[in-house]
Order: structure tokens, then C-alpha cells, then sequence
């Protein structure tokens, strides 16, 4: 154990978090979390994480699940292709042997929607392997700290190689936590450095690296809310890939003119009502700008739309996994009615 190392677990024991529910060496609770925690805090994390460990407690009981199951579960925390991935993850582990989960990082990486800090964060805290992460908060301490500026391929290869040295052999689990915890507590955006114990070596003058934020780009769509009295609204389900991906929404164009035969596809004959105030949405890589435009529908085909890409909707908890803008629109809608 080197003297960063040192220094940032003698902090970590009387200033770091030591209350987290899933802290423990069960490697299902741990990988739950690394995954939920991905661009995600931890204060919107814990709720969810509770629910779905009340709902699935061990990855036999994630693997039989339906994927709308787990989306239900999910909606809200964003990011849903963590939990298209988590699903396929947890359907590969559970025809192991039971509780045999994988032990270094290389097996964990190699399952859908782990990365390299991931999987070393899932083997160091469940099982002791000294591995290595470089999250977003580590990532932060250890460019300061070293004075290491830029995004490019070479600030990269020297954090991980920081990373690497600074990791201990043993007290893995405490230290990964302990630096997690420093960056995410004290080395902020804007840092406490006078509460830091590694100010005293520390490079950071007090300016981060520029990074250079295009705009992001508009895009807007128009959804139509098609009510029935004593069914609902009409959900759709979203494609498998892409925004949003297999979750249930209003169906939906990108041209106003084009939501009509939008509609007849789905069975219905109707006329576009009014248009209601538009609800923006901003994602990693560009805004979105819904528009909900109330449909007058008559019937037509077999079932009324029930097919299982569609569904009627009248509110209810948890409810199938929607987007969470779209779940707002869908219940204001209700509740209006």
C-alpha cells in the first residue's frame, strides 16, 4: 500500500459512507448497484435499488422475470439499455451453477453492459481481487491529483496506470469504496480540497481541464394520446434497440401531418384534436420536444388493438416500464379525464 493509498483509507474510515444497502460481499447485490450507478448518484439510485431487490433477490429470481417486469422497475432511472442488459446478463449467470459467479474482472466484462471499471469494482468488492476502476469520481481525484489534463487516448492510458498503482493488495474493498467516496464527496466539481487528505501533494491548481460541449442537437415528435372510456390510453411498444428501447409509449411521428396514418396503422380511423403544451426532454446527446396531440378515434379490426405490441393503459403502480416523461403525459391524461 503506497501513501495515497493509505491516506485515503484512514479518511475513508471516519468521513466516508459506510450505510450503503448494498455494501457487502454478496456479488449479485454488488453488481446490481455498479450497473444502477453507472451516470446515475447514488441518492437516486437506493430507491430503486431497494425495489428491485425486493422484487428480484437473487439472480434466479432477475432471470425469470419478463423484460417488461424489469423495465416496469426501472423507469425512471434512465439509461434503459442498463436494463436490457442487466435482464440478458442475469438469464447468462443463472445457468451457472448456484452463487457461482464470476471472480475477475476479464468474465465480468465479458457479459452485456459491463465495462472494465464495472467489472473491477464487482470482483473488488465481493470477492477481495485487487483490480482497479476508473469511474467518473476516481477518474476526477486521480487527474487532479496527478495533474493529468485532457481527454485524449494518452490521459487516458496514464489514469488507468495511476489507477493500477495506487490499488492495493489487500483492503481492496475499502479502498475501491474510499476513492469512490473522496471523489464524490470532497473532489467535486467544486472541490473541498481544505477537508482533502491528499491536498498536500496534490497537483490541482484549482482549474480542470476545458472540455469543449457541442450543442446538442433538437429533435422534436408528436404523440398521439388515444383514450377509450373504461380502457385507458393506448401504450405502444418502442423497438427493441435504440431510445427508449422496449419500453411502452404513445404512439408517435416526427411530422405532425404523418401521425394520422401513424394511427391507421395501429387499427384506428380518426382525426387529430387539439395539441397540448409541448414537454421537453434532454438526453446525454441531444434534447427532445414532445408534443402530445389528442386523437379522436373510431375502432376498427379484431380486438380493439390488443395485440402484444400494444396495450390499453388506465393507470395503476408500478405500471408496465414507460419513459418518464411519457408516464407524466399518459397520467395527467387520466387523472384529466
Amino acid at each position: 500500500m503506497d501513501g495515497f493509498s493509505a491516506k485515503v483509507l484512514a479518511w475513508y474510515r471516519g468521513h466516508g459512507r459506510h450505510d450503503l444497502p448494498w455494501q457487502g460481499a454478496d456479488p449479485y447485490a454488488r453488481w446490481l448497484a455498479e450497473v444502477m450507478l453507472q451516470q446515475t448518484t447514488v441518492t437516486a439510485v437506493v430507491p430503486y435499488y431497494r425495489r428491485f431487490m425486493s422484487a428480484f433477490p437473487s439472480v434466479q429470481a432477475l432471470a425469470r422475470a419478463s423484460l417488461d417486469d424489469v423495465l416496469a422497475l426501472w423507469s425512471g432511472l434512465g439509461y434503459y439499455a442498463r436494463a436490457r442488459n442487466l435482464h440478458a446478463a442475469a438469464r447468462l449467470l443463472a445457468m451457472r451453477d448456484a452463487g457461482d459467479f464470476p471472480r475477475t474482472a476479464d468474465e465480468w466484462a465479458a457479459l452485456p453492459g459491463i465495462g472494465a471499471s464495472t467489472a473491477a469494482a464487482i470482483v473488488a468488492f465481493a470477492f477481495g481481487v485487487p483490480a482497479a476502476i476508473l469511474d467518473a469520481n476516481v477518474r476526477r481525484v486521480l487527474s487532479r491529483y496527478h495533474g493529468v489534463r485532457g481527454p485524449d487516448a494518452q490521459a487516458e492510458r496514464l489514469l488507468w496506470a495511476h489507477a493500477r498503482a495506487h490499488t492495493p493488495m489487500h483492503d481492496v474493498a475499502a479502498y475501491t469504496q474510499a476513492i469512490m467516496d473522496l471523489g464524490a464527496l470532497l473532489c467535486r466539481k467544486a472541490p473541498e480540497c481544505a477537508r482533502c487528505p491528499l491536498a498536500a501533494d496534490c497537483a490541482f491548481d484549482g482549474k480542470d481541464a476545458p472540455r469543449q460541449r457541442p450543442p446538442k442537437p433538437e429533435r422534436a415528435v408528436y404523440m398521439a394520446v388515444i383514450a377509450e372510456p373504461g380502457r385507458g390510453v393506448l401504450l405502444v411498444r418502442r423497438p427493441p434497440r435504440g431510445v427508449w428501447g422496449g419500453l411502452w409509449s404513445l404512439p408517435e411521428s416526427t411530422a405532425l401531418a404523418a401521425l394520422p396514418a401513424v394511427v391507421e396503422g395501429l387499427g384506428f380511423e380518426g382525426a387529430l384534436g387539439p395539441s397540448y403544451p409541448a414537454v421537453r426532454h434532454v438526453f446525454t446527446h441531444f434534447r427532445l420536444s414532445i408534443t402530445p396531440v389528442r386523437v379522436a378515434c373510431l375502432s376498427r379490426g379484431r380486438g380493439l388493438a390488443e395485440g402484444c405490441d400494444m396495450m390499453w393503459y388506465k393507470g395503476g403502480t408500478p405500471g408496465p416500464g414507460m419513459p418518464a416523461p411519457v408516464r407524466r403525459l399518459v397520467n395527467q391524461f387520466l387523472e384529466a379525464s
